[in-house]
């Protein structure tokens, strides 16, 4: 059984394992818990009976007008089910009266949120490989 929720309570870096999928220098589950807290809003699809998050949305706003959605992701054997839908849906009625809400996505990805909402626009970005990873955590001693 799946269960949504939008709160990290309790959420510990081993229930995100497995995340980033592709990615060369994917950030530990440290860091991944580090994005999670730096973000405004979140969304987490968690498997009750394995106590594991099985995918996870996140937002950044600037809390008046706009807000971007810089991940989703579902891990792997848990696709298929409907669960980026609702992680993206959860993630847009906790955004709800804000003007505009981007993303950037992969083209061949596009067919998914249009369903959700969104429309196709044109983006810019910066890309640093050397930093994906994550930035070092300044807080830890």
């Amino acid at each position: 059984m799946i269960r949504y929720r939008t709160d990290l309570d309790g959420i510990r870096p081993t229930q995100l394992s497995g995340f980033f999928e592709g990615w060369p220098n994917r950030p530990s589950p440290e860091t991944h818990l580090r994005i999670l807290r730096g973000s405004d809003h979140v969304a987490l699809a968690i498997d009750v009976e394995a106590e594991g998050v099985v995918g996870f949305a996140t937002a950044i706003t600037d809390g008046v007008l706009a807000a971007y959605v810089p991940l989703l992701e579902v891990l792997p054997r848990h696709r298929g089910r409907g669960i980026g839908s609702e992680l993206v849906r959860t993630l847009l009625n906790s955004l709800d009266g804000y003007y505009m809400i981007d993303l950037v996505t992969d083209p061949a990805l596009e067919e998914f949120y249009v369903p959700l909402g969104f429309g196709p626009a044109h983006a810019m970005a910066i890309r640093r490989r050397d930093m994906q990873s994550g930035r070092p955590d300044d807080t830890a001693d």
